[in-house]
């Protein structure tokens, strides 16, 4: 057997990742309520162009029904019954294939001014698998769309930290979330852009109006109600 000091840098890489997966698995049965899917964002320091993702799934038992689905993995690692034939292989043999990158790719997305940003998927190591867009220009803010393993299950969810530890949590009622990243417009950085200031007068408003129903209501009532009473005669002297 090889010595570790002559193994390639990519099989100790994959080794890593893979021991990293199986120290936060959940038991070998593939479903979308374990430990979440996480999404790392962050900007580049050096280059205001690029941001960068990194994705790590909830638990070894995913990556071998995602290898299956894309068809690196025989049909029968998943069991009729819903268990999964989880291998210390798996990820190794995910991280090494053009698939799985084109499936990052696919799954998330980032865009900047209505441009989208050119992806190109890293190494996988014991944070995830990292994922570099470039933009167009200078990034302020960017629209970032994850739909990890929401098409093998709709219930996954994803959380995603980005700068300051600001989160989000994806879903498929909420694939995307644009996220302050650099210098941006007083608009778009005070809203989140995602129009936050405008829920907020929404939701300003619906608890205002009311009261000003009741207020015109009782208005109106008390004016029907001088309206409706007697008008007294005095005698006369």
């Amino acid at each position: 057997m090889p010595s570790p000091a002559r193994w390639p840098r990519r099989v100790v890489i994959s080794a890593a990742f893979t021991l990293t997966l199986l120290a936060t698995a959940v038991p070998a049965d593939a479903h979308p309520y374990g430990y979440p899917q996480t999404v790392a964002i962050a900007p580049d320091a050096a280059r205001p162009d690029v941001v960068h993702l990194t994705w790590k799934p909830g638990a070894v038992d995913e990556l071998t029904v995602l290898g299956v689905h894309l068809g690196l993995l025989p049909q029968d690692r998943v069991l009729l019954d819903g268990a999964v034939d989880a291998r210390d292989t798996d990820a190794t043999i995910l991280a090494s294939s053009a698939p799985f990158a084109d499936y990052l790719l696919k799954q998330m997305t980032v865009s900047s001014d209505g441009q989208a940003c050119a992806g190109v998927v890293g190494k996988a190591s014991d944070s995830g698998v990292d994922v570099d867009y470039t933009c167009p220009g200078p990034v302020g803010v960017a629209r970032i769309e994850i739909r990890m393993l929401t098409d093998l299950d709709p219930a996954y969810r994803t959380v995603a930290t980005g700068p300051k530890g600001k989160r989000q949590v994806y879903g498929t009622d909420a694939y995307s979330h644009d996220w302050v990243l650099g210098d941006a417009p007083p608009q778009a950085a005070a809203d989140g852009g995602t129009g936050h200031g405008q829920n907020t007068l929404r939701r300003a408003a619906m608890a205002v109006g009311p009261l000003l129903l009741v207020a015109a209501v009782g208005s109106l009532l008390r004016r029907q109600v001088r309206r409706r009473q007697p008008t007294r005669v005095r005698p006369s002297s």
